[in-house]
């Protein structure tokens, strides 16, 4: 593979090679599994392999890549296993956020609302939503869709679980976006997550942990069929 679609202008620095590889990734130019060969890469984009390393290891600790023996630096690839078992996790981790919304600090849920604003702003920035404002990346789509789901968890008031979503997350990240880059529904998620919240602020718990049971299973099944793959196993996050 030769990275054709990447440039980036001369004389740049380790963050631009980081974000136009983070570019390229969201942007699905790059599957998962690809190989990140420093040699190609640097000749590619005009740099010197020690800063396309430093770029590689940027990306590993966001979770974008993996080191692989005997391989390299490649774009992370996750098979079905670990799809089913990060979305029964983040159950896990969401239901006890959930079941927290009541007890936890006015700042806590004030962030939850935040994170949900957030995310609807950007969804109405998208293309054919809104002629006034810039397009947001995928990358940030994504990120604003998590920090929804990552603000329920910090209603717990739990560094730990808090620190164990974050990890789980990053294992997703590209997934997820490559379901939204497919599906361009940015605004029906803002929909299901506005439901999900309107639960949480009437303060009906069983109803909340129904919906967000029935949100991470279609969650599930999305990153699934990207994989080419159907969710008929009785496997999801229940």
């Amino acid at each position: 593979m030769t990275f054709e679609t990447l440039s980036i202008e001369p004389a740049t620095t380790m963050d631009r090679v980081t974000d136009e590889l983070r570019r390229a990734l969201f942007a699905g130019e790059l599957d998962p599994g690809t190989p990140l060969r420093e040699v190609a890469l640097a000749e590619s984009l005009n740099v010197a392999r020690s800063t396309v390393r430093e770029a590689l290891g940027a990306l590993v600790a966001e979770g974008l890549a993996d080191r692989v023996p005997h391989k390299g630096t490649v774009v992370r690839e996750l098979d079905r296993a670990a799809i089913v078992d990060v979305c029964r996790a983040r159950l896990v981790l969401e239901s006890a956020g959930v079941r927290s919304w009541v007890d936890a600090p006015a700042e806590a849920r004030d962030a939850v609302r935040a994170a949900l604003a957030e995310f609807a702003r950007l969804a109405a920035a998208q293309p054919g939503t809104s002629r006034d404002r810039s397009e947001p990346t995928l990358a940030e789509l994504t990120a604003a869709h998590l920090a929804i789901h990552r603000g329920i968890v910090a209603l717990t008031g739990s560094e730990r679980l808090l620190a164990t979503a974050d990890s789980l997350y990053a294992e997703i990240r590209l997934a997820l976006a490559n379901v939204d880059r497919i599906r361009r529904n940015a605004a029906e998620q803002v929909t299901s997550h506005t439901r999900l919240v309107e639960l949480l602020e009437a303060e009906d718990t069983d109803a909340t942990l129904a919906e967000l049971t029935d949100h991470l299973a279609g969650a599930q099944r999305s990153m699934l069929e990207t994989l080419g793959q159907d969710d008929s196993q009785n496997d999801g996050p229940e």
